[in-house]
């Protein structure tokens, strides 16, 4: 899927794939003209999902936040989002990032968020899905993951993609993934049906 490296603004739907709700939604790559977009995706999560997500308790994310997650270049910062094809206007419900280390390359650090309506629905697992192919295409095999302790299932979450703990610091605990176990298992579950579609793209 080599037309996903050179991202351009405003680009069309690059999958269209139903998540295990039945809700279609559609995956893309994330450019810096997302910005505004990006801004008003933290605004719209819970203050409990953003403070866990960010570890902070902002209600409006500072704008260094904001800079950095819309950083993205395809390659050393690799980020998508999802948008809601059912609802008018098709809003911006979730995103997901991967950072690549500076100093080793193949190694990156992850995050998603997901608006609060929209957990529950397999729109985490078909993001994730679509980012990991995507970091694999670019040469990451790796990715570390911080989860607060609270955060009972996210931890779930990555434990079920194959995670294994690395350190605890405080309210936190880390994770280390290995991307070809995580993909494996994504494509080993069941539902969402949607995950083939999104893996289909990239096998093309």
């Amino acid at each position: 899927m080599s037309e996903n490296r050179e991202t351009k603004p405003n680009l069309p739907c690059v999958i269209v794939a139903k998540v295990r709700s039945g809700m279609e939604i559609c995956l893309r790559p994330l450019h810096p003209s997302d910005q505004d977009r990006i801004e008003q995706g933290i605004m719209e999560l819970s203050d409990r999902s953003r403070y866990l997500r960010f570890f902070s308790s902002f209600k409006i994310a500072p704008p260094s936040v904001v800079e950095r997650l819309s950083a993205v270049d395809g390659i050393n910062h690799i980020a998508w989002g999802v948008v809601d094809l059912e609802k008018e206007g098709h809003p911006a419900i979730a995103a997901a990032h991967a950072i690549r280390d500076g100093k080793y390359p193949e190694k990156g650090e992850f995050a998603i968020a997901v608006l609060d309506d929209y957990h529950g629905k397999g729109v985490a697992r078909a993001l994730i899905a679509a980012l990991f192919a995507n970091c694999r295409e670019q040469g990451i095999t790796m990715l570390d993951i911080a989860v607060m302790h609270e955060n009972k299932k996210a931890a779930r979450l990555v434990a079920a993609l194959g995670a294994e703990p690395t350190k605890s610091e405080g309210a936190v605990a880390h994770y280390r993934l290995d991307l070809e176990t995580a993909l494996n298992a994504l494509r080993a579950m069941e539902k969402p049906a949607g995950l083939r579609t999104i893996f289909a793209a990239f096998d093309n």
